[in-house]
């Protein structure tokens, strides 16, 4: 008996952007409601997402595998076209929701082939977007790369002079400053 096996797949755990998890199930359940869901969290980039490598593997003919978006299923030309390739010749069918089946035709294969090239290409450009806005940050007075200080240097201040008086777990109870962060504070403040 033929399965549908839908993939959904985000590179950490807070992704966002339409791509979140529970999106992508919902989107695969309201399209199929008899899917059986194959859920990832790895980055894309990398060439070995190992769930995603077992289930192309075990999808038998007349399977049906489904991705909410082609970024989700590939990141490169070549890749893609390499497993459409594999699934073909085993006679399962691919439906990435947002685009439609594929099909098994010279014509299936040229829009597949652009589409891979046109999302290869987008994230190219994203890529460089970012490097580029991240190397003109970088020229500006007072860029710090990373995340921002969650606590300013007066909450923190506040927080090393209840140490005369509280335990570092008090303190950390009174002031919501995690026991660990005020430990680095210190630290830092010590010059070790």
């Amino acid at each position: 008996m033929s399965k549908v096996i839908g993939y959904c797949r985000v590179s950490t755990k807070a992704q966002v952007d339409g791509n979140s998890l529970e999106q992508q199930n919902q989107e695969i359940l309201n399209r199929y409601s008899n899917a059986e869901l194959v859920i990832e969290q790895y980055s894309g980039a990398k060439d070995d997402r190992p769930k995603f490598n077992k289930m192309i593997n075990d999808l038998q003919p007349n399977d049906t595998l489904v991705v909410t978006k082609l970024d989700r299923f590939c990141r490169t030309t070549k890749e893609g076209l390499i497993y459409v390739e594999k699934l073909k010749e085993k006679g399962v069918r691919i439906h990435i929701l947002n685009m439609g089946l594929i099909e098994d035709t010279p014509m299936g294969d040229l829009i597949i082939t652009s589409l891979l090239a046109f999302a290869q290409f987008e994230r190219a450009m994203i890529l460089e977007r970012t490097q580029t806005g991240k190397a003109i940050a970088k020229t500006k007075e007072g860029f710090r790369e990373g995340r921002p200080p969650k606590f300013s240097k007066l909450s923190l201040n506040h927080a090393i002079s209840l140490l005369e008086t509280n335990t570092i777990k008090q303190v950390s109870s009174l002031t919501r400053i995690s026991e660990s962060t005020i430990k680095r504070e210190l630290r830092k403040r010590r010059g070790s």
